[in-house]
């Protein structure tokens, strides 16, 4: 079953190199199984058309499509932000995002959670403070689920990092949206992931038995 592990590319199409799907389809020719989709200013008939055309671009790979929001545009899998109540009707998938201790403390049913900022972002200037190795490794042993960390993640040693401080993935934007080859960009970031990997999630995100 295909989840919230491994590197997980989150969309922008603000600081995309080129049309967002054609991004993600680079990315996905790397490798990448899961993808979260942002773009929330966008009206839901434009949100629900790039949906689709994401989705098509996965179905062949086994992939995933998470949508950031409240709504799953017709999908199965949902991140909701911090404090956001959950739509009735659970998704198959439900994660949220974390900060720190007392965003951590409210879970509930949550499949799984991103925790950010973990390195300062170039995509959000300011925002933090962050998390760094030490803070990411406390917060996701308090966690209690699979956990996947965001924020300024854009080096192949980051990554790494990030897999050593115990968490199952990575969520990566800027380094994936901004790339001139975004197929070579995520087989960087996968490798560094694979490099440090037990083997118990491969195939950039699938559960293997």
């Amino acid at each position: 079953m295909v989840t919230a592990r491994g590197v997980v590319v989150v969309t922008d199409r603000h600081q995309a190199a080129g049309p967002l799907a054609d991004v993600v389809a680079g990315a996905v020719g790397g490798g990448a199984r899961v993808v979260l989709l942002r773009e929330k200013d966008l009206p839901r008939a434009q949100r629900l058309r790039l949906a689709v055309a994401l989705r098509a671009l996965l179905r062949p790979v086994g992939g995933l499509l998470i949508v950031a929001g409240q709504d799953t545009l017709d999908g199965e899998a949902l991140h909701l932000r911090t404090g956001a109540v959950a739509p009735l009707g659970r998704p198959r998938l439900l994660g949220r995002s974390c900060h720190d201790g007392l965003d951590v403390d409210r879970l509930s049913t949550e499949d799984y959670v991103t925790l950010s900022p973990v390195y300062p972002s170039r995509s959000k200037p300011g925002y933090g403070p962050p998390l760094e190795a030490a803070g990411l490794r406390r917060l996701a042993a308090r966690a209690g689920r699979p956990v996947l960390a965001l924020g300024g993640v854009e080096t192949p040693e980051q990554v790494a990092a990030c897999r050593e401080a115990g968490v199952a993935g990575v969520a990566v934007m800027g380094a994936l949206m901004r790339a001139a080859d975004p197929a070579a960009a995520y087989a960087r970031m996968r490798a560094a992931w694979d490099g440090v990997c037990d083997g118990s999630s491969r195939d950039g995100g699938r559960v293997l038995a």
